[in-house]
Order: C-alpha cells, then sequence, then structure tokens
C-alpha cells in the first residue's frame, strides 16, 4: 500500500481532440481475449451473428476490433498489409461488408513498432499507406499497440512523441479523403498518457493487459481512481477489453463470479471506459447477457450530455487517497443527464454493511431528500433522506441513480449541516454547542 499525490490541475488543461469522431466510449467486441491469433474470417462472423441474435447490436455495441494475426507476417512487394488468404478467403472487403449486413463495423489493430505484439507488420515507417488499406478494407477505427518499437536514436521522441506519428497521419489522410480514423492508445500507462493522450486521440489505455481475475479488476479500478479526471468527451481512460463471461473459459481462463463480474461491467461503464466485449458470445450464459446488456449502465456511459467519469468520494477501507490494488476506493459518485449517480463497492471477501452520508457527493444538494433508483434490480428503491446503508455480498457492488425528491422532512431533526464543522443558528449559535 503507498499514497498517491493527484496534481488536480491536469483535469481540463488540454482541450481533447474532437475531429468528429470518439465523442462517447466505444462499444464493441475484441477477439483477442477470447480467441487471442487462432481466429479466421468465419469465427469472427459467428460471434457478430452472436452479437446481434443476443440484441448486443441493438443495446449499442456496433464495432468489431480484429486484434492481431489478420494479416500475413510479410508485407507486399510495395510495402501494403496483406490480409490473410487462408482467414479471409473472400478478402478482407468482402469480410467487412458481410460484418454491416448485421450492424456493426470493422477496427483495426496494429502497433507502434516495426513489428505487432503477436510478430506480424507494425505500421512504424507505413502509417499512412496502411490507414489507406484499412479504409480501403472497410475499417474505421484504430486500437494501436507499442511491441517492437524502435530505438531511441532512431525516433528521437518519447511515448508522446512515438503515438503522435499515426495521430498526425490520420489527420493527413483525412485532409485527403475526408474521413476520420478514432485512435486509441495501448500504451500500457507507461508514461502517462492520461495527461497528453486527449491531444491525440480519443482513449489510452492505462494499465497493462487485463486478467479475467478479481484482483485484475480491483488493480485496475484502484489505477482509475486517482486518473477519472482525464475522462470526458472526445478522450478517456481505456481499463481495457473486459472479461465478462469468461469465468472458465477465455485466454486465460478465468474465474470470476457473478457478483464480481457485474461490479466488473459497474465499474467499466460508469468510469466512462470503452464498453468491448472479450467472451465467445456463443455459450454466453443468460448471465453474461443480463451483465453486458444492462441499458441502465450503458445509458450512463453513452450519455450524450456529461462526458466525465464517476469518481471517488470516499476510499472505505482504505484512508482516501491510498492505494491499494486489492481494496480499491469502494465509494463513487458523479452527475449524469439523468440523476445523481452512485457507485459502491464491497471489495472485501465478507458480506458488509455500506454506510455513506448523500452529502459525501459533490452532486448532491443538502437539506433535500432523494428518490432512489436501482440499475441491476431496475425498480425505484423508495426515498433516501440523508444517508443509506446497504447491505452488499462480497466483492458485489451497488449502482444507484438518485433524483431530487423535494425539500427533507421537516422533522428530520439534527445534524442540521452534512458538515457539522461551522454549522450555526441565526444567532450565531454552533449546532455543536
Amino acid at each position: 500500500m503507498y499514497s498517491l499525490s493527484i496534481i488536480a490541475a491536469f483535469a481540463g488543461v488540454t482541450a481533447a481532440l474532437n475531429n468528429g469522431v470518439g465523442k462517447l466510449p466505444k462499444m464493441g467486441y475484441d477477439t483477442f481475449n477470447a480467441f487471442a491469433c487462432n481466429y479466421n474470417g468465419s469465427d469472427v462472423l459467428v460471434q457478430v451473428e452472436a452479437m446481434e441474435k443476443l440484441g448486443l447490436v441493438k443495446a449499442g455495441y456496433n464495432s468489431l476490433i480484429l486484434d492481431d494475426c489478420y494479416t500475413l507476417k510479410n508485407r507486399s512487394s510495395s510495402g501494403e498489409l496483406v490480409a490473410d488468404p487462408t482467414k479471409f478467403p473472400n478478402g478482407m472487403k468482402n469480410f467487412t461488408a458481410s460484418m454491416m449486413e448485421y450492424g456493426v463495423s470493422a477496427s483495426a489493430y496494429s502497433d507502434n513498432g516495426y513489428e505487432t505484439c503477436a510478430g506480424y507488420p507494425g505500421a512504424y515507417g507505413h502509417e499512412l499507406q496502411d490507414l489507406m488499406t484499412w479504409d480501403e478494407w472497410g475499417f474505421n477505427y484504430l486500437k494501436y499497440d507499442n511491441c517492437y518499437i524502435p530505438f531511441d536514436n532512431i525516433t528521437q521522441e518519447n511515448m508522446f512523441g512515438r503515438y503522435q506519428r499515426m495521430s498526425d497521419a490520420i489527420a493527413e489522410y483525412a485532409g485527403m479523403t475526408g474521413k476520420f480514423f478514432e485512435y486509441s492508445l495501448c500504451e500500457w500507462g507507461w508514461q502517462q498518457p492520461w495527461v497528453w493522450g486527449k491531444q491525440i486521440s480519443q482513449g489510452w489505455r492505462i494499465d497493462g493487459d487485463i486478467k479475467p481475475f478479481w484482483s485484475a479488476i480491483t488493480s485496475i479500478i484502484d489505477q482509475a481512481s486517482f486518473l477519472w479526471w482525464a475522462t470526458d468527451f472526445y478522450g478517456r481512460n481505456d481499463m481495457d477489453i473486459m472479461e465478462v463471461g469468461n469465468t472458465g473459459q477465455g485466454s486465460p481462463p478465468g474465474n470470476l463470479t457473478y457478483e464480481e463480474a457485474k461490479s466488473h461491467f459497474t465499474a467499466w461503464a460508469l468510469l466512462k471506459s470503452h464498453l468491448i466485449i472479450g467472451t465467445d458470445l456463443t455459450n454466453a450464459t443468460e448471465e453474461t447477457i443480463e451483465i453486458l446488456g444492462n441499458q441502465d449502465l450503458i445509458k450512463i456511459n453513452q450519455d450524450p450530455n456529461i462526458g466525465q467519469s464517476i469518481n471517488p468520494f470516499r476510499w472505505g477501507i482504505n484512508p482516501d487517497y491510498v492505494s491499494n490494488s486489492s481494496y480499491p476506493a469502494q465509494y463513487w459518485s458523479g452527475n449524469s443527464s439523468y440523476g445523481v449517480v452512485f457507485m459502491v463497492l464491497n471489495t472485501q471477501n465478507s458480506t458488509e454493511q455500506m454506510f455513506f452520508n448523500l452529502t459525501e457527493s459533490w452532486a448532491i444538494r443538502a437539506g433535500r431528500q432523494y428518490s432512489v433508483y436501482d440499475m441491476w434490480s431496475h425498480r425505484n428503491n423508495g426515498t433516501a433522506v440523508r444517508n443509506m446503508t446497504l447491505t452488499l455480498p462480497a466483492h458485489g457492488v451497488a449502482a444507484l441513480l438518485l433524483n431530487d425528491a423535494g425539500p427533507e422532512p421537516i422533522d428530520a431533526g439534527p445534524p442540521y449541516c452534512g458538515f457539522f464543522y461551522q454549522c450555526s443558528f441565526p444567532n450565531g449559535t454552533y449546532a455543536s454547542n
């Protein structure tokens, strides 16, 4: 456990790149967590068909990332990427057209270096050329990795400059064609992309690759608890592909419980990360589809009017602003077009009573009562006055939407202020006296 300082002044200092794409978090599917390199075009179309059949396309998951391993390992004689003819026998353009018949667009994966992480051609030195190829194939989004990077004395750039090469190429290509690619950085949080990423992209990874275990989920939430301020329209922290559905399967097979999977999805949705499915949907359980299709949470993630993430107002187990990758911040809130959002996360290994005062959240008006809507049970749960106590299972979560229901009852009595210190009667007598 260690203490982290927050330089909140970073928040909002750098304007986000607004080139007309990526205002809201991306929703879609990525092949990596479920299949790694072991897929072909037919396998992917089966997933696309499942997305449509299970109602996930309708829910907003309308893109699919071919995450590595879709080309040959050598470029053509003219330096172009070559789609693997064994995996895609009808050609990449026909393949992406087939996806679009289900309402799902194609997204590319590439790398900032000589090779991708799996050893296929990277885009270094071929940025504009590869954008032309991807556009011809029907791609409109780019996940950009960070393997096999050139020596420093070759690029003479740090991570910002290395990733800016592709951003500049995207701008150049848009000048030629009018088409902007949405651009997402997979830099693994090496060099504070949350500070500079918004200048050149619409998203940036904040940590290494996710794994389908509770310890991986809590570690990422812990990281995000100090970086929430960087997320807004057109630029956001990317908490990585989701592992919902990978219990007993995936690469590697996972072991998330139902409650842990709900907590995982809730955090990703309310912190305004991309929502990218990474499981084999052909054998998805009803619980998996229930989680991935939660429209109440998706509505907050895709809020057209408020782009900011929720943020912690109290850490709970740990002192505030203290990092703990196993027990991250437990009490979170934020604003939305639909009410004040609360996320309460039980990071302990047992059922716990979770208590908080409403006025601990900056978004709540003191002296008011609030109607409570549960975004998992999808029911109205009465009215809250001043505080709430929740019973949550081990590693469970509450996702609540509160709306102003008028002044608190006249007979509510003391305490008279949410912040008791300096609370005073009109005659100048402190309420504490």
